[in-house]
């Protein structure tokens, strides 16, 4: 299994476990997947799948290999890294005997040259082709729009029907679209486990109706209780704005809403059904629209969110080595550090600390952060809306708006690594200790590792404002868990 961290990799592997089926994750990191709930049912290894080596290693002894990966934001080249990536393991599971392939991909146009499709679009089915070549029995699924909860699709459909109740929008919500619930996506890709062997073909997936993206939007609302929405679509928005104004109202930045936008210039509705043949739905499958919408909104009510569109890493956000480590040497490191006494237990106060971001917001200067999040929204990149997955827990590799968590150790320490747009690598650790008192010990660490002049430049452009922003941090994280603590209850709300 590649894609272990992503959306649909991080529901496919205990799917697959309920299957009987032994499960062997290839990732770049693998304590990423460390806070998994099924992490100690699975043999993770470590490794790329651009780098033939790795991915050799990872392919011995098995028979079916799961690849669900794309190197879409990486910049320019992502076509280039996608075909590269594509070919190694195409030839490295010939080398290691695997007896099958699967591959989700992207549903494209019936009757358009693939010149013409989106640069997303054209790159996914580039790797079912050669996926397809590789000599080794592949099924490549292409999926158009996915309805689930936590999916890029379905969170811009979400935020843009809930926000805007009446919209000016691009053509392409008058574009016929085939879409699908994760649950039968997941179904599938189970069942091509089992396909016979001489099957290697694409296969179009798609739900029981065609639909516009304007009856999307207009049913969304009407499963949600929603007043009616009046949409307005005009000629004169382009990918590039619809993009922009996508990233403006929804928490999916432009850089993603891009290749969603574009895959949506064309008709995409399934040619064929022939998946039937082979993994036959059952009773009440493939799930309706509605009904897909119904499931996905009770999982986002009930916080049971189990991976999200922004679990993937952001390209070129800072990894190993960590600042932490001994050995470190990775030049000028600047830090900002907070100490602070708690007139309360340690797991009172870190029930605080493990509850920050999101709609708790960041317990000091809200407009501060704010402005910083629209300003990393304008730079391109992730901004404040990304929240969280689950109201109170994280889990390693788990986005918390423009962070992400990279190490965790429950009840003493909390390490987030920034993805915001920087002329440099930043983290931020909150740690929590006893006093030996009765009381905890709260100390906050911002890390940050300038790149040139211009990362110099930066820290102390915005270090004066360290004493408010990070200051404050830890003095409300202090008094909210003393509130609570006189108030007899462990709510969070940030100041």
């Amino acid at each position: 299994m590649t894609g272990a961290s992503g959306y649909i990799g991080g529901r496919l592997v205990p799917e697959l476990l309920d299957a009987g089926h032994r499960v062997r994750c290839l990732v770049r990191t693998p304590r990423k997947l460390r806070d998994q709930p099924w992490a100690e049912q699975v043999e993770i290894v470590r490794g790329d799948v651009t780098d033939a080596a790795s991915v050799a290693a990872a392919m011995r002894g098995v028979d079916v290999a799961y690849y669900l990966v794309h190197a879409l934001g990486t910049g320019r080249d992502f076509e280039r890294t996608d075909r590269r990536a594509a070919s190694v393991f195409g030839e490295q599971a010939r080398g290691a005997g695997v007896g099958r392939l699967v591959y989700l991909g992207g549903l494209t146009p019936a009757g358009v040259p693939e010149r013409e499709l989106s640069p997303h679009l054209r790159s996914r089915a580039e790797v079912g082709r050669i996926l397809l070549g590789s000599g080794v029995p592949t099924a490549v699924l292409r999926a158009a729009v996915i309805i689930g909860s936590g999916s890029a699709s379905f969170e811009m459909l979400r935020y843009l029907t809930e926000r805007l109740p009446v919209m000016v929008t691009p053509r392409w919500v008058r574009t016929r679209i085939q879409p699908v619930a994760v649950r039968d996506v997941l179904r599938v890709l189970v069942g091509c486990a089992t396909l016979p062997a001489e099957v290697s073909r694409t296969f179009d997936i798609g739900g029981p109706e065609v639909l516009t993206y304007v009856e999307m939007m207009r049913r969304y609302a009407a499963v949600a209780g929603l007043p009616r929405r009046l949409i307005l679509p005009v000629p004169v928005l382009t990918p590039g704005l619809s993009s922009q104004w996508v990233g403006l109202v929804t928490p999916v930045p432009a850089a993603l809403a891009r290749p969603l936008t574009e895959s949506l210039r064309h008709e995409v509705v399934c040619r064929e059904r022939d998946i039937e043949g082979y993994v036959p739905s059952p009773p009440g499958h493939p799930i309706g629209f509605d009904r897909a919408v119904a499931l996905a909104l009770e999982r986002v009510r009930d916080a049971r969110v189990a991976t999200r569109w922004s679990s993937a890493s952001v390209p070129g956000a800072p990894s190993d080595p960590l600042p932490t480590d001994p050995d470190w040497a990775g030049g000028s490191l600047y830090t900002d550090v907070r100490e602070r006494h708690a007139e309360v237990a340690p797991d009172a106060l870190w029930d605080v600390v493990e509850g920050i971001g999101g709609e708790n917001g960041w317990y000091s200067f809200p407009l501060a952060w704010a402005v910083r999040g629209r300003l990393d929204r304008l730079a391109g990149g992730v901004g404040l809306r990304r929240g969280r997955r689950d109201a109170r827990r994280l889990r390693v590799g788990d986005s918390l708006d423009f962070w992400r968590v990279e190490e965790i150790e429950r009840g003493r320490l909390l390490r987030l690594r920034a993805e915001m747009r920087l002329p440099g690598l930043a983290w931020l650790e909150l740690h929590v200790d006893t006093d030996g008192a009765g009381g905890a010990r709260y100390r906050q660490r911002a890390l940050f590792h300038p790149h040139g002049l211009l990362g110099q430049l930066y820290w102390w452009s915005v270090s004066p404002f360290h004493a408010v922003v990070f200051g404050g941090m830890a003095r409300n994280i202090v008094r909210t868990a003393e509130r609570a603590r006189r108030a007899g209850t462990t709510t969070r709300q940030g100041g």
